[in-house]
């Protein structure tokens, strides 16, 4: 176990030099901790490139709100679509909204049943909603 921060920061810098993909993602994320956007999202973009869904959330996020790089929604949908595929679960409820502001009800009710069998609360909650209103079927409520 280290002994120090030192030494800590040490060990994770050598396996962010090995592109370790969870040390890439923890670099990212004590960058943006800091405000240091510019140096988030280079350690972001090199856990996304090996799949890390964690990291295409947070790229997306920032893509949505200009941190280090210039506001881009196609950006941010891509990320968060990839964070989506990739598992993660408030990604396919956000994918889920952009949908439904886009009026396409239909598939926003797709990614919220998935994002509820994720465990995401807020999915229930929506489909409860769109049931309620006539929008969604017993049998795609019942799957959620």
């Amino acid at each position: 176990k280290p002994s120090s921060e030192e030494e800590t920061e040490t060990n994770i810098m050598k396996r962010v030099e090995s592109n370790d993909q969870a040390a890439l993602l923890q670099m990212g994320m004590h960058f943006n901790k800091r405000g240091e956007y510019k140096s988030a999202i280079k350690y972001y973009k090199k856990a996304a490139e090996f799949g890390d869904a964690d990291a295409h959330y947070n790229l997306s996020a920032m893509y949505k709100n200009g941190e280090g790089v210039e506001k881009d929604d196609k950006k941010k949908v891509y990320h968060l679509e990839e964070a989506a595929i990739g598992g993660h679960p408030d990604a396919r409820y956000n994918i889920g909204l952009y949908e439904e502001i886009n009026g396409r009800t239909d598939r926003a009710v797709k990614h919220w049943i998935i994002a509820a069998n994720l465990g995401y609360d807020e999915s229930i909650q929506a489909l409860k909603d769109l049931y309620k209103d006539g929008l969604v079927s017993k049998e795609d409520f019942a799957a959620a």
